[in-house]
This record gives C-alpha cells, sequence and structure tokens, in this order.
C-alpha cells in the first residue's frame, strides 16, 4: 500500500531533478527540421511527339548534405502519375522499367537523362505546354519530400 505511494513521487521528484540539470536554454531548444538536401540543375520536361503518350523529365541531382539519399518517388504537377525509369541494354537491345529508388551519395550527384535515369510522366493536362514550368516534387525514403521546378519543353527541343 505504501509502495502505490512512494511510486508517483519518486517519478516526479527524478523529472524535476533532470529538469534543472538541463542547462539552460540552448541545451533545451529542439534541434533543427533535417531538409532534404538534393539541389536541382536542368530540370525539364519533355512533352510527347503524340499527344496522350508519356513525357519525361531529365535534371541533374546533387546531394549537398552528409548523409545519402535514396529517391523513391516523383510527383509532377499537372501529370496522373510519375515513375523513376531507367534505360538499359540487355542482349543488345534498349529496354526501360520503373525503379523502387535511386540513391545519391552525400557530396555526390546523379544524372537523369536519356538513356539513363529519368522521370516517366503519365497523363499529361493537355493544357500543360512548352514554356510554362510543371513543380515537381521528389520523396525520400523516410517519407521527406523536396519540390522543385520544371521546364516545360516541346518535343523536338533539346533534351
Amino acid at each position: 500500500m505504501k509502495f502505490t505511494y512512494f511510486a508517483p513521487a519518486a517519478l516526479a521528484f527524478a523529472t524535476v531533478t533532470l529538469a534543472a540539470c538541463s542547462g539552460g536554454a540552448e541545451e533545451a531548444a529542439a534541434p533543427a527540421v533535417d531538409e532534404v538536401a538534393l539541389e536541382l540543375s536542368d530540370a525539364r520536361l519533355m512533352l510527347p511527339a503524340v499527344s496522350g503518350n508519356p513525357g519525361a523529365i531529365y535534371f541533374t541531382v546533387a546531394n549537398t548534405g552528409e548523409r545519402n539519399y535514396a529517391i523513391r518517388r516523383a510527383d509532377v504537377e499537372g501529370a496522373g502519375r510519375a515513375e523513376l525509369h531507367a534505360s538499359m541494354q540487355m542482349d543488345g537491345e534498349m529496354t526501360m522499367d520503373s525503379v523502387g529508388q535511386v540513391l545519391v551519395n552525400a557530396g555526390d550527384e546523379e544524372t537523369f537523362e536519356p538513356g539513363g535515369y529519368h522521370v516517366m510522366v503519365f497523363d499529361l493536362d493537355p493544357a500543360i505546354a512548352a514554356g510554362d514550368t510543371a513543380e515537381m516534387t521528389l520523396t525520400v525514403v523516410g517519407g521527406k519530400q523536396k519540390s522543385f521546378p520544371v521546364e516545360v519543353r516541346a518535343a523536338g527541343d533539346e533534351r
């Protein structure tokens, strides 16, 4: 019976003692939110030559942080869906398929280009036209996201 009253009192005393030892407001402050340290350059959405076909997004992504990031998803404004893809050569033929993720090591970069990694963009809004800008959001393993502007180019423009 006496133990029942002692446990809550001991817990309260321990909490007050630990709080008093915290050493000030600087140490008690919460750490800064971990931003996704990825930067994109030369991002462009190539519109399909035939309306209704998928488009493709190419870019270079640099990891400016101190930890590795695995990009696991891309979402594009004005598209029904987007997928991470890779082109590869098998038995002398070029093939393309979706990939689960693309690793970008700390301090390194990965290029999304024709014949390599790229983002396939399906069900594009017909209102999207060359000269526009669309927003692409990359999601990394762990769920954190970062968005980037992507220049929209016509099918015949330089990729």
